[in-house]
């Protein structure tokens, strides 16, 4: 889709020459390639691909063209409890912003909608400072997010009052783990999108061949001061995850702890009754209980008791109870 956010106008789908006259800002989402083919006329620049877009290295992903500024990053874009990323460009030349994306994003749609609701007119320069300042605060409420998320799950993790009952012990620490990786999964990734936004907000800020009016050159600032301060929360937030990650593995350890302990009782009482049969099972001639009246049932006592009375030793101990 290639469309055309105005000033006081709904949003417009351009096909033609004409009707990206006097525009600032034109929007490719998901484009075909007839739409990228006619972008390219209408813009005299050339388009960058997907591929273009997802090269990792900062001179792919930051440079200039003749007269225009190319920008690309990827952007996390977060739906309900499940996010993820993808890459948007940005290609910013003197009068006019296009963008190029393969997904909605909320923040482009707020200031999509912010545009067409108002009479003033933007600049290309303008339009850009508009979307990355969206842009970062749409991350920061990802993090907030992610932070409570991260706080119920602490709390989920070090439930001490709930006993763990055996026969559910194993799937909630099986979620939580779960859990656990899909929080450092989207930090990761915010991380990344945060990172490509810094690159940007300091190319354009230094950029010598495009220059920001000094009030656009502030607010870019206050943008590039945001993706630090935010920076040092994704750095506590990971933190945080690698905490729940070794205190979930030791929760997991202990109860394999405990499943070894089962096994090693039941080892344990299996080999005094195993003996006292042996014993008793050999074949000599005299043997001075074989021809004992009460012989028989000296021998189930004596195999019950070297059963009962470890079982009572481990129970006394503990080896025989759940842990909370």
């Amino acid at each position: 889709m290639f469309v055309a956010h105005c000033p006081g106008q709904v949003t417009r789908p351009i096909v033609t020459d004409a009707d990206a006259t006097g525009v600032a800002w034109l929007d490719l989402l998901d484009p075909t390639p007839d739409e990228q083919a006619l972008a390219a006329r209408i813009t005299g620049q050339r388009i960058p691909t997907r591929a273009d877009l997802e090269e990792i290295e900062s001179s792919s992903r930051l440079f200039m063209e003749d007269d225009a500024v190319y920008l690309s990053t990827p952007l996390v874009r977060r739906i309900q409890d499940d996010f993820f990323v993808s890459p948007v460009g940005f290609v910013l030349m003197r009068d006019r912003l296009l963008t190029i994306r393969f997904t909605e994003f909320s923040s482009f749609d707020l200031i999509a909608k912010q545009i067409t609701a108002s009479k003033e007119t933007y600049s290309g320069d303008e339009v850009s400072v508009l979307l990355l300042e969206a842009v970062v605060d749409r991350m920061a409420d990802i993090l907030e997010h992610l932070g409570q998320s991260l706080d119920t799950l602490s709390r989920d993790v070090f439930q001490a009052d709930q006993p763990r009952q055996a026969g559910r012990a194993d799937q909630m620490l099986r979620s939580l783990l779960r859990r656990v990786g899909r929080s450092g999964d989207l930090a990761s990734s915010v991380r990344d999108s945060l990172l490509g936004m810094e690159r940007i907000a300091i190319f354009v800020s230094e950029n010598k061949k495009h220059d920001l009016s000094e009030k656009l050159r502030d607010r870019m600032s206050t943008v590039a001061r945001d993706i630090v301060s935010l920076n040092d929360f994704v750095s506590q937030i990971s933190n945080k995850v690698q905490f729940l990650l070794d205190a979930t593995l030791g929760f997991i350890s202990i109860e394999q702890n405990n499943g070894m302990k089962i096994l090693t009782v039941v080892s344990f009482i299996g080999v005094a009754p195993t003996l006292v049969a042996g014993i008793y099972g050999m074949n000599f001639h005299d043997i001075p209980e074989l021809n004992w009246k009460y012989g028989y049932w000296y021998s189930l006592a004596l195999m019950a008791a070297t059963i009962i009375i470890p079982l009572l030793w481990f129970w006394q101990r503990g080896w025989l109870a759940r842990g909370r």
